[in-house]
């Protein structure tokens, strides 16, 4: 398969984030929400499909009451291009006038997505909206955007697992994973590669083999804004 002129392996390269460490952080994240929203009922909109595992862990840690519905949008095109130009495939269900929302996005990059569901729930009076990101990647922003809760910060890279995908495979990875282009992967690698993935697209939670994918400490997001304050908007 090639995609923006590379050839990429159907398999995985290094892994970034561990399960121990999203579990983690999903908590602390779940926490400082709790805390910002006591005495309110929040929505928690998902944008599908990215971010339906990062929903799935968070609500079951919040403490407070909320609701949760989902919206798809897509802009990709091509398996890792990215146009400029959204669709709204199916919209949400919730009567969001006067409600505070919370958009629960699994990785951030351009900022186009949010940006345009800001400018949507805007148009339907939302009483307050706030971003809640597992993953933000503003090496890749072409539009200031503010991300309220950030799990991780990423490099510049294609990534896939928990909820993320790359042509549909490899949503059910229980960790984060750059996506390895077929020319960075040695013999030996790109051998595991194809038998690692040969299970998955089954929901069989196959795991990578850790000594042949050294895990990287990716720089966690900075510290989780309180009310009112954004944190890694782009500059």
């Amino acid at each position: 398969m090639e995609t923006d002129g590379r050839k990429f392996a159907a398999g995985i390269g290094r892994v970034l984030i561990t399960r121990e460490e999203i579990d983690n952080r999903v908590r602390a994240l779940a926490r400082r929400i709790s805390a910002d929203y006591d005495g309110r009922n929040p929505i928690l909109i998902s944008l599908l499909k990215g971010g339906f595992v990062f929903l799935a862990d968070l609500t079951r840690q919040l403490t407070i009451p909320h609701e949760i519905d989902f919206i798809k949008v897509s802009s990709y095109r091509d398996g890792t291009s990215r146009s400029k130009k959204m669709e709204v495939f199916d919209d949400i269900l919730s009567d969001v006038h006067g409600r505070d929302v919370i958009l629960v996005e699994g990785i951030v990059d351009t900022g186009h997505t949010v940006s345009i569901l800001e400018r949507l729930l805007a148009d339907r009076q939302v009483a307050s909206m706030k971003v809640c990101a597992l993953l933000d990647k503003p090496s890749s922003r072409e539009i200031t955007v503010p991300v309220d809760y950030v799990g991780f910060t990423v490099p510049d890279c294609f990534v896939v697992g928990y909820g993320l995908d790359f042509n549909e495979r490899f949503r059910n990875l229980s960790y984060i994973a750059e996506l390895a282009p077929i020319q960075n992967l040695n013999e030996s690698e790109a051998g595991l590669q194809e038998e690692t993935v040969g299970g998955l697209g089954q929901g069989t939670g196959a795991e990578v083999s850790r000594p042949a994918v050294p895990a990287v400490s990716p720089r966690l997001g900075p510290e989780i804004s309180g009310e009112g304050s954004a944190v890694e908007s782009d500059s």
